[in-house]
């Protein structure tokens, strides 16, 4: 198997994840807050599409599908389409309301980006320097990890979230 692979077959896990935390879930059960404050499923799978999206975007030197292909157009929140949910407050959280099917197409959108990009990788790609504002640089191969490291946080808070509210 190579890296590339290994890669596609990483954020195809993700994706099983995300299906599953939302499938046949009401837009009131996506919102719903299992405590005071605390992240919705709705915002959950939307942040990690967004960082997924702008991190595999600006590593490949493409336009994020958010805005590309009119995903926040249809999302129609009230943030810069540049947003992602970081450092968003309890309030940003709540403004995030999406049925599940819209949280799965713009996913599924930038899962299909993500597994072309990956899998035209070769294993020395992932030596390349992607952001310089770390010390030590952070490499291709560093950015993808981060960004499935998050990703598989987020699905998974929100397959713990949907337990809560089912």
């Amino acid at each position: 198997m190579t890296s590339a692979e290994v890669l596609a077959e990483a954020f195809g896990r993700v994706r099983g994840i995300v299906h599953s935390a939302v499938h046949g879930l009401s837009d009131d059960q996506l919102t719903a807050r299992p405590g005071e404050g605390a992240n919705t499923i709705a915002w959950l799978v939307w942040h990690l599409t967004r960082i997924q999206d702008d991190h595999l975007a600006g590593a490949a030197g493409t336009e994020q599908v958010w805005t590309a292909e009119g995903w926040a157009d249809r999302f129609g929140l009230p943030f810069a389409a540049d947003a992602t949910g970081y450092g968003q407050t309890a309030d940003e959280v709540a403004e995030v309301r999406a049925s599940a099917d819209l949280l799965t197409g713009y996913y599924d959108a930038v899962h299909t980006r993500t597994v072309e990009y990956v899998t035209s990788l070769a294993d020395t790609d992932l030596d390349r320097v992607v952001d310089e504002r770390w010390d030590p640089p952070v490499t291709l191969g560093v950015r993808l990890i981060s960004v499935l490291s998050d990703d598989l946080q987020h699905a998974g808070q929100a397959s713990y979230a949907r337990g809560l509210v089912t």
